[in-house]
């Protein structure tokens, strides 16, 4: 049985670690993928682990970005360390309004929003979105192609996008990305400054929910949640260097349609099942 169970946390580690990063909702993909696949656990454990699982995701931008992110390197000129510090000042700004906006009203609004209806509206509203700002920006340039460029009060207006990452169904990335394009940033600025942003973001959200869950795991929950974390971890580093190889010649149209063929499909699927 345990194996079974094992299996199952392999499978969500894949789908966490691919959806984490590409602007498509983990949370979309994971209330579809929880209709076929039922954890013999209790629903406090699984409420934590959909969090938790995310620290795997989480880590390989640590591995993939140590170096940028390492303010203390020895490679690295005063200059560099004081441009480094700059980022994470820039990454503090802008996650202060999800986290208090995170703090008062995300259980709420789990509570209230987290059904097949409004995660398949907002798959398909900002689908929608990143289609038409990706054509209305086709030709123009970017203002901000570097982090020296991104001030800060451009770093909490992104911020502000974030916090609609709240509602399920947004994505985090895709909300922050979103926000990055429309302020003027490149598409890779936009994409890394939503990975670091997530960093502390999601180290706070696990703490938060291993404190709410409590640290009186049995052995299977262990080995449940380090396998679904490893795995992540390594689905991860597959998928960020995929996208942003892929976004350094191609738009993010093909995500917005994927978001709209994905809502419909959820809505089709619960509406036929009744």
């Amino acid at each position: 049985m345990l194996f079974v169970e094992l299996l199952k946390a392999v499978i969500l580690g894949i789908i966490e670690g691919i959806t984490e990063w590409l602007p498509i909702s983990s949370t979309g993909h994971m209330i579809l993928v929880e209709e076929f696949i039922k954890f013999n656990v209790s629903d406090e454990f699984m409420k934590m682990f959909r969090v938790v699982i995310q620290l795997g995701a989480i880590l390989a931008v640590v591995l993939l970005y140590f170096n940028k992110l390492n303010p203390f390197s020895p490679r690295k000129s005063r200059k560099e360390k004081k441009e480094t510090m700059e980022i994470w000042f820039k990454v503090i700004v802008g996650i202060i309004p999800a986290g208090i906006f995170g703090v008062l009203f995300d259980d709420w609004l789990d509570e209230h929003f987290y059904n097949y209806v409004v995660v398949s509206i907002t798959l398909i509203l900002y689908g929608a979105l990143f289609i038409i700002i990706e054509n209305k920006n086709r030709n123009k340039r970017s203002k901000i192609n570097d982090f020296g460029e991104l001030s800060y009060v451009t770093a909490f207006k992104i911020g502000l996008f974030q916090t609609l990452s709240l509602i399920p169904g947004t994505s985090r990335s895709g909300a922050t990305i979103l926000g990055g394009i429309i302020l003027g940033g490149s598409r890779p600025i936009a994409a890394e400054y939503s990975f670091f942003m997530s960093i502390p973001i999601m180290f706070g959200a696990s703490f938060i929910k291993l404190i709410k869950f409590g640290f009186d795991f049995t052995g299977a929950e262990v080995a449940i949640l380090l396998t679904g974390m490893i795995v992540a971890f390594v689905v991860s580093v597959i998928a960020i260097r995929f996208l942003m190889r892929y976004i350094r010649n191609n738009d993010f149209k093909a995500f917005g349609w994927y978001r709209i063929i994905l809502g419909i499909l959820v809505l089709a699927y619960f509406f036929i099942r009744g």
